[in-house]
């Protein structure tokens, strides 16, 4: 499947599961609204996207395994709305457009930032097929559950609040970038696999694969936060400069970021060979960041 087939898969399924869900709910339907303008704004679906290609590679159904790539758009949707509140990074432009909060209220916005979590691990749970065993069901619910909270994106969340105007080492910037970011990719890979039902040696090396991918995946949000447009990025551009944030650039400089991101990029490409994996997704994938880190 090509990587535009993905996508449209991941976005047609979203839209049909909110439709299914949102259906009766006449006293709550502005926060499906909400929740919905969030999620189904055009993203590259990469982490949905990693899901299933991992889930594929190692035997398993596509089709199968759409709920759970859903299921980590619609995680990442309210790591988003909540990113983007004022109290937080106070953002008023996200893939776009106006931010959740500013079409529909900072009130409503958490609300359904909230929502979306358990919306997420409700559509794991619901289609899950019968085949999968209940363990693993549970196991990937877990996974899930402990990505969107104190200890995955939330830990990150705080962390890089607690840090705005200081100076903080190293290894307090890679622990932000671990759990605020990293962590959704490591979910995504790891229930696509866990899906698929690999053995312990491969998803030892498939989470190495994804702690590589979430770092250099943040190296490169704070690449190109300094190189490319407001118009390019659908954000604010320069926002990590004019709030004083620590990031790859601010610390390494863009030369050496660069290079540490070629260099975990190449890592990559290492573990894929010992796994005697080649995916033409996953090339897609680092073609697409290296091609904005060049500019």
């Amino acid at each position: 499947m090509k990587f535009s087939e993905y996508k449209n898969l991941i976005q047609e399924s979203l839209k049909k599961y909110f439709d299914e869900y949102s259906k009766n709910s006449s006293y709550s339907s502005e926060i499906w609204e909400s929740m919905a303008y969030t999620t189904l704004l055009d993203g590259k679906r990469l982490r949905a996207i990693m899901c299933l290609e991992v889930a594929r590679l190692f035997g398993a159904s596509i089709k199968d395994a759409v709920p759970l790539a859903c299921s980590l758009e619609i995680m990442h949707a309210y790591s988003l709305i909540h990113d983007d509140l004022p109290s937080m990074d106070n953002d008023d432009i996200r893939r776009g457009k106006p931010s959740n909060h500013k079409v529909f209220g900072e009130a409503i916005a958490t609300l359904a930032g909230d929502a979306l979590i358990s919306f997420g691990a409700q559509l794991i749970i619901d289609k899950m097929p019968k085949y999968i065993k209940p363990e693993t069901t549970l196991d990937i619910v877990r996974d899930y559950l402990i990505c969107a909270g104190a200890k995955g994106i939330v830990a990150g969340q705080c962390a890089d609040i607690k840090a705005e105007n200081k100076k903080i080492d190293i290894e307090n910037l890679k622990y932000i970038h671990k759990y605020k970011t990293a962590a959704l990719f490591k979910c995504a890979i790891l229930i696509g696999a866990k899906f698929a039902n690999v053995n312990k040696e491969i998803l030892r090396k498939l989470e190495q694969f994804a702690d590589n991918f979430g770092i250099l995946f943040q190296i490169y949000d704070d690449i190109i936060d300094c190189t490319l447009t407001s118009y390019e990025l659908g954000k604010t551009a320069g926002k990590d400069k004019l709030e004083n944030k620590m990031t790859y650039v601010s610390v390494y400089g863009l030369n050496e970021a660069k290079n540490i991101f070629y260099s975990l990029i190449e890592k990559n490409h290492v573990i894929l060979s010992e796994l005697n994996i080649s995916s033409n997704i996953f090339n897609q994938i680092d073609n697409m960041l290296i091609e904005k880190v060049k500019r």
